[in-house]
């Protein structure tokens, strides 16, 4: 199966091929997303309050199986069904993957609760920036070195603090033919709090190949990628979480270097 995403110019909402099909999925869709956001949003946010860190649902924090909860219910109104594969690692660590969307949180979300490190963009975004936010989410301005260097140290902070903190190493989304060259700066967080790094790979899938109209590319508005998202076909969102790295003193570009190969070779993608 070829892992490459076709160049086709991205269909609108509502016209192109299948447009009626398209209309009818937003006719079943949207009052179930209302629902999502009128009903069980109150509900998750009040299991995510300090409470919820408190108590535990078997291994794991009623928070968390909240954040877990929310996640999974809005992708199956987006019409995804997660396919899962490896393990996620239950400690402490540094979780990287590869970036296509702002999907990628959510899916990562569905599986294992992450604290993860995003653009201050995003903390604009209706409802998925300040549900972000109150999940743990880390902000950074792009281009400033005074927050990076404050974002790091609250990373170290909070893997210490045993938390798994997730990073997109390529520092942006691309259309899923390939994997960008991961960033070595945000693996000394992994060096210095002694945690290992647990690399995940993701794709969206349509009828068995990548669905080029999922990647959320530069000059999109969030609106616009949201609306077609929710009137695309039934897709597969496919996460598979690979076998940790653990540093062993090579430095931080060996790490990032690790984990992207790990990657790309689970996407089935060349150098």
């Amino acid at each position: 199966m070829s892992d490459s995403v076709s160049s086709l110019e991205k269909p609108e909402p509502g016209v192109g091929r299948n447009g009626g099909l398209r209309w009818l999925r937003y006719s079943v869709r949207v009052p179930l997303l209302l629902w999502h956001i009128g009903v069980h949003l109150p509900l998750t946010l009040a299991l995510i309050s300090p409470l919820g860190e408190r108590l535990r649902w078997g291994e794991e924090h009623l928070r968390h199986r909240a954040i877990r909860w929310w996640s999974a219910g809005l992708l199956r109104i987006f019409g995804f069904r997660l396919v899962r594969s490896g393990q996620p690692h239950r400690g402490a660590a540094l979780v990287v993957a590869n970036h296509l969307s702002w999907l990628d949180i959510e899916l990562i979300h569905s599986v294992r609760a992450v604290e993860f490190v995003a653009k201050a963009e995003i903390s604009r975004w209706p409802l998925v920036g300040w549900l972000a936010r109150r999940a743990g989410t880390i902000y950074h301005r792009r281009g400033s070195t005074e927050s990076l260097a404050s974002v790091a140290q609250m990373m170290v902070e909070r893997l210490q603090q045993g938390a798994q903190v997730g990073v997109f190493p390529e520092g942006g989304t691309t259309d899923g033919s390939r994997v960008r060259v991961f960033h070595a700066r945000i693996f000394q967080t992994a060096v210095e709090a002694g945690v290992p790094v647990q690399p995940v790979a993701l794709r969206y899938l349509l009828d068995g190949e990548p669905n080029p109209a999922v990647p959320f590319t530069d000059g999109e508005s969030f609106f616009v990628n949201f609306l077609r998202l929710l009137g695309e076909p039934p897709m597969v969102a496919e996460v598979r979480f690979l076998e940790p790295l653990v540093h062993t003193g090579d430095g931080r570009r060996k790490l990032a270097e690790g984990a992207r190969a790990r990657i790309v070779a689970a996407l089935g993608h060349s150098e």
